[in-house]
């Protein structure tokens, strides 16, 4: 009597295969072929979006655009400096307190605050933690920061995956 393998959960199409290739002593081809179709379907899989164009084309088209004379900093932050402030730039464990506004290359805002907030500068996307010692006390800038020193790959409220950001930063005070 012959051996038939059964597979429900494969399903018709899959279980007549396997039965052929028991039949057949081919269980080998039957299983290459099975890992084969379920790596195509894989494949077609749709994964996160990827942008149309890279970054630093977009921050150089939205910089071109608006008519901005940045400062291109080694991490690849663009920016430029609206209001000088005085004094000394907060260091890199400073509790900083800002004003603000976040908004992406077409404009839309998803953040702001006007009256001023407090933040230990270590807690920051690393944008601003780079960004902001670049202010001085009463200190204003703009910075274009790359999706990749602010949230990454990681969707948060409001703002998708490889966002690049553009934040307008006033410097009130630190400590």
């Amino acid at each position: 009597m012959e051996s038939v393998l059964r597979l429900p959960a494969v399903g018709r199409i899959f279980g007549n295969m396997f039965i052929f290739a028991a039949k057949k002593k081919k269980m080998k081809h039957a299983l290459l072929l099975l890992a084969v179709i379920c790596l195509n379907f894989h494949a077609c899989k749709k994964d996160d979006p990827q942008p149309a164009e890279p970054e630093n084309v977009q921050i150089e088209k939205y910089v071109a655009a608006n008519n901005l004379k940045t400062t291109v900093h080694p991490s690849g932050i663009h920016y430029f400096i609206t209001t000088e402030g005085t004094g000394t730039n907060p260091a890199a464990n400073a509790t900083v307190n800002v004003k603000y506004k976040g908004y992406f290359l077409d404009g839309r805002v998803f953040d702001q605050n006007t009256t001023g907030v407090e933040f230990p500068l270590r807690n920051l996307i690393q944008g601003w933690q780079i960004a902001i010692p670049l202010l001085k006390k009463d200190g204003k800038g703009t910075f274009i920061i790359p999706s990749a020193l602010a949230y990454g790959s990681t969707p948060r409220q409001g703002i998708p995956a490889n966002s690049v950001l553009v934040f307008e930063i006033e410097l009130l005070d630190f400590r």
